[in-house]
């Protein structure tokens, strides 16, 4: 009897789990395909022609020697070759001795800019290397920048 009764009790459980999911009475919610403006096609070929697109004087910038506590600084210069307005949406550092700054408003396609990268070489030594990670409306979003330099001690000959 005990047995007969839990049969029963799961039969009915199950069965109302089952009606309460069909009995919704609410439409199926439809994401807009213009959410998603993604360039890749489903065979792997990309259409990013429309896409705005970095084009960098330099990615890589070598300070060369610089004294122990020094403070430097280096633009980035870039020109949007794409044909849309490139927004940067962030710009991030390996280290908080590096510091960047950038365009918070879309540059137009033909239209120029720099990525500001200021590097505080204070309880530093030896050889150093930051990057710095743009991310923007591009494809592929991010792009990689780097700076270099050499510490040296003020007391030293180097």
């Amino acid at each position: 009897m005990k047995f007969s009764r839990v049969i029963s009790i799961l039969f009915i459980l199950m069965m109302a789990g089952i009606a309460g999911c069909n009995s919704s009475g609410s439409k199926e919610e439809k994401i807009s395909s213009d959410l998603v403006n993604n360039p890749n096609t489903a065979n792997g070929k990309t259409n990013s022609g429309s896409l705005p697109n970095f084009k960098f004087a330099e990615v890589e910038h070598d300070f060369g020697k610089i004294i122990q506590g020094e403070s430097v600084s280096y633009e980035f210069q870039f020109t949007n070759n794409g044909k849309s307005d490139l927004i940067i949406v962030d710009v991030s550092t390996s280290c908080g001795c590096t510091v960047p700054s950038f365009p918070k408003t879309p540059i137009r396609p033909g239209g120029k800019g720099a990525i500001k990268v200021s590097f505080n070489s204070a309880g530093k030594r030896g050889f150093q290397t930051k990057n710095v990670l743009v991310v923007a409306n591009t494809q592929p979003n991010t792009t990689l920048l780097r700076i270099r330099a050499q510490i040296v001690n003020p007391n030293s000959d180097n």
